[in-house]
């Protein structure tokens, strides 16, 4: 018998453990893989940090700032804004108040017009004046992103040089068709805070939750599978039953359903492959710690200079790259990874940038699920489940590290008011 069963160790599980166990209840978390941390893991190997897919945090979030110890995770940042490549020609667009070193490389960036560059400031001041949580208010109008940036009188060439390759790798979506709602909430994040990688990897943020969880009392018991949850709050596990006054769903979505049979969990995909690369050490991409984003097509998104941003991640004169590919790829890695040093060579053609070395693929067939115009108003409530049951998982907000963190602390305010 316990107060709390938590079925899932990602990060919403995570948050919900701790607040629980802070109030004082016996709270036991179960999960399924060896380790904790759900979407958001890292690996190490032959001294490369090798993260689930190319991911990072948005430091400005309201949930990250709430939930995470900023200064234990040793963050590295990402300088603000992107190298926009194709081929032949690369060029730097960022924002010149939070970054002056690159803002006259901006000022006469001839990839983005003038106009497009006032139109973003003057978005970022309309945003800066607005509450985060009015932004994804379920209520207000909602159009693809691509036809805010319209509506806003952003060109084309913006769209397809910048937004599509930027915000497609955020919502993995270079099409742009995702609510624009989503868009208005991260530029407004990203203009506010910092896009980040901790030193040790983004698992780091699972680790450093769990250990908050476990200091608060919370017992977490990995490699173990909650099988079925019964109306009563009993949860079955591979030969054993227990039975809790609360349980608190925070899978990946199939098996939420399954568990809960609440069907307006969406369980739709969109995957992508992320892979890394090492590189010869005298090879200058000259694009510091910002983004290579892909203006032409796509093969691959974006480059990320992963080492130039924490050198932690690659042993010393090693250069670690990842190149993400959006959707689900039927390609080789081999195939992928000729992409890459194909793009690579394309936008560099005045420089030797051979000996790119394919190290890992991440083939991630669930990284988000769709998010089209008025998604949120389809999202389950915790409370959705019969019983003394709650979900948490980013499937009751939206798809980020931020409605991740935010659903657990939402489904322990639930539990709570379930707990006899």
């Amino acid at each position: 018998m316990t107060d709390v069963a938590v079925a899932g160790g990602g990060l919403a599980g995570l948050v919900a453990a701790r607040r629980l166990a802070d109030d004082g209840h016996d709270v036991v978390l179960f999960e399924r893989e060896e380790t904790v941390g759900g979407r958001v893991r890292t690996t190490r190997t032959e001294g490369l940090t090798l993260d689930r897919g190319f991911q990072v945090l948005f430091t400005a979030y309201p949930a990250v700032k709430r939930e995470l110890n900023l200064d234990a995770l040793d963050l590295r940042s990402f300088t603000p804004g992107a190298t926009i490549a194709r081929s032949g020609h690369r060029s730097v667009l960022s924002d010149p108040l939070r970054n002056p070193r690159d803002g006259l490389e901006t000022l006469f960036n001839r990839e983005v017009r003038t106009a497009d560059k006032l139109r973003t400031f003057r978005l970022q001041r309309e945003l800066a004046r607005t509450e985060p949580g009015e932004l994804l208010d379920p209520n207000r109008p909602a159009t693809t992103i691509r036809e805010f940036l319209a509506d806003r009188g952003f060109s084309k060439a913006y769209v397809e040089r910048f937004a599509a390759p930027f915000y497609g790798g955020i919502t993995l979506d270079r099409s742009l068709a995702t609510d624009s709602r989503v868009f208005e909430y991260t530029f407004k994040m990203l203009s506010e805070g910092s896009i980040a990688i901790p030193a040790g990897g983004m698992g780091e943020i699972s680790r450093q939750l769990a250990r908050r969880a476990e200091a608060a009392g919370a017992r977490i018991e990995t490699g173990r599978e909650i099988t079925a949850v019964d109306g009563d709050g009993t949860v079955e596990l591979p030969g054993e039953a227990i039975e809790a006054d609360t349980v608190v769903v925070a899978t990946d979505p199939h098996t939420a359903r399954e568990l809960t049979g609440v069907d307006s969990i969406p369980t739709g995909a969109k995957g992508c492959v992320t892979q890394y690369y090492t590189l010869d050490s005298y090879a200058e991409l000259d694009t510091g710690k910002k983004l290579l984003l892909n203006a032409a097509d796509g093969r691959p998104n974006q480059i990320a200079p992963l080492s130039a941003v924490a050198p932690e991640y690659a042993p010393e004169g090693t250069q670690l790259l990842s190149a993400t590919f959006l959707g689900e790829q039927d390609a080789s890695d081999e195939r992928l990874a000729e992409e890459t040093r194909e793009a690579l060579a394309a936008w560099y053609p005045e420089r030797d940038l051979g000996g790119v070395e394919l190290r890992h693929t991440s083939r991630i067939e669930f990284a988000q699920f769709p998010q089209p115009p008025g998604f949120l108003s389809s999202l389950p409530d915790p409370d959705a489940p019969e019983g003394p049951v709650v979900l948490a998982g980013d499937y009751t907000r939206w798809c980020s590290i931020q409605g991740a963190l935010e659903s657990g602390r939402r489904a322990a305010d639930r539990a709570r008011g379930k707990l006899r």
